[in-house]
C-alpha cells in the first residue's frame, strides 16, 4: 500500500492535481498498477496450530488455467527451496486456487515464442524442478479438483499421494500433437520433459500406461482410482491407481488434509526415512532394497523421537515428537 501511495503521489492523484498528460507517464503509471495487482503464480502458506508442520503450496494463475510457463516454474522452484530449508515442515499439500482446474499443462502460447536456446534452458529447468519436488524428503499430497492435463498430470504424479474430486479429469494428450508425454514439440522446438512416460507406467503398469499415452484419451476420477497394475508377487492383488482416493467434488482438500494430519502426528524423522527407503528401494532389487531399509533404520535408531515413542506407548499417552 505504501508503494501504491507513492505512485499516486508522483502521478499527481494523491495531491488532487491533474495527472500528467504525457502518455509515457500514463503508461508507466498503468503498468505499475498492473504489477501491484498481479498475484504470485505459486503461493506457499504454513498452517497454524494444531496443524503446524503442514504446508500448502497453491497454484494461482487463473488467466492461463495454471499452465506452466516461466513465472509458474520459477514460483514452483522457489516454493520447493523454501520447503527444503524449513526444518519444521512435515507434509506438503499441493493444490490449485483456480476453480475447475488443477493444471492445464505446459503454456504452449508462451513456449512457441522462445528461441531454441531458451527452450533448452526451460526444458532442463522443468525437469530439475519436477525431480526436486519428487525428491523432497517429506510426504507430498496432490489435491486435484478439475482438469490435470499433460504437464499438470505429470506434476501430480511427482507427488507421493494424490486425492481427487469426482469431477477431476486426467489426460496425457501429447500424441495428438505428434509428440510424447515428457516432450512437447511445437514450431520445431522442444518443450518440456517431465517424466510422463516413466512415472505413469511405474504407477499403473506398462500396458495401461501405453493405452493412455497412445490414445491420449481423457479418463475420469473413478477410473483414476481403480486402474492399477498387478503385484509382481501376487498376480491377483491390485495396487494403487493414478490417485489414492476419489471423493465427492469439492471435498478433495478435506480428505487430503485429514491424511496430512495423520502423517503430521507421526515421528517426522521416521516419515522421512520411510520415504527414502521406499523411493530408493523401488529402484533396485530386493536384496539391495533391504540394505537401503537397514541404512534408513539406523538413522532413526538413536533418536530422541524413538525414545519418546516408546515412553508414550508405555505411559499410554500421545507422543510429542520434536524431530530430534
Amino acid at each position: 500500500m505504501r508503494i501504491l501511495r507513492g505512485i499516486l503521489a508522483v502521478s499527481g492523484h494523491l495531491a488532487g492535481r491533474r495527472a500528467p498528460a504525457n502518455n509515457v507517464h500514463l503508461a508507466l503509471f498503468s503498468r505499475a498498477l498492473q504489477i501491484l495487482a498481479q498475484q504470485e503464480p505459486v503461493r506457499l502458506q504454513k498452517l497454524s496450530a494444531p496443524d503446524s508442520g503442514i504446508v500448502e503450496m497453491r497454484l494461482e494463475r487463473p488467466e492461463a488455467r495454471n499452465a506452466i510457463g516461466r513465472e509458474m516454474l520459477q514460483g514452483l522452484r522457489s516454493a520447493i527451496e523454501k520447503v527444503k530449508a524449513d526444518a519444521t515442515a512435515n507434509v506438503v499439500l499441493l493444490a490449485s486456487s483456480v476453480p475447475k482446474v488443477f493444471c492445464a499443462g505446459a503454456d504452449l502460447k508462451e513456449r512457441r515464442l522462445m528461441s531454441p536456446c531458451e527452450v533448452r534452458e526451460f526444458v532442463n529447468s522443468l525437469r530439475s524442478t519436477f525431480l526436486s519436488f519428487e525428491a523432497l524428503s517429506i510426504p507430498t499430497i496432490a489435491i486435484v479438483e478439475g482438469a490435470a492435463f499433460g504437464g499438470g498430470l505429470e506434476l501430480a504424479l511427482s507427488c507421493d499421494l494424490r486425492i481427487c474430486g469426482e469431477n477431476a479429469t486426467f489426460s496425457l494428450p501429447e500424441t495428438g500433437l505428434a509428440i510424447i508425454p515428457g516432450y512437447v514439440f511445437k514450431m520445431a522446438l522442444y518443450f518440456c520433459k517431465a517424466g510422463g512416460t516413466q512415472r505413469l507406467p511405474r504407477i499403473v503398469g506398462k500396458s495401461r500406461a501405453k493405452e493412455l499415452i497412445f490414445t491420449g484419451r481423457r479418463f475420469d476420477a473413478v477410473e483414476a482410482v481403480t486402474m492399477g497394475k498387478k503385484n509382481h508377487y501376487d498376480m491377483y492383488v491390485l495396487i494403487a491407481g493414478v490417485v489414492n482416493y476419489c471423493v465427492p467434488a469439492g471435498e478433495a482438500y478435506k480428505r487430503a488434509l485429514e491424511l496430512a494430519q495423520e502423517i503430521n502426528q507421526k515421528g517426522p524423522l521416521a516419515i522421512r526415512m520411510a520415504k527414502k527407503a521406499i523411493n530408493q528401494g523401488m529402484e533396485v532389487d530386493l536384496s539391495a532394497g533391504l540394505a537401503v531399509e537397514e541404512e534408513c533404520y539406523e538413522q532413526v535408531l538413536h533418536t530422541q523421537d524413538r525414545l519418546e515413542g516408546l515412553a508414550a506407548f508405555a505411559e499410554k499417552r500421545k507422543p510429542v515428537y520434536t524431530g530430534k
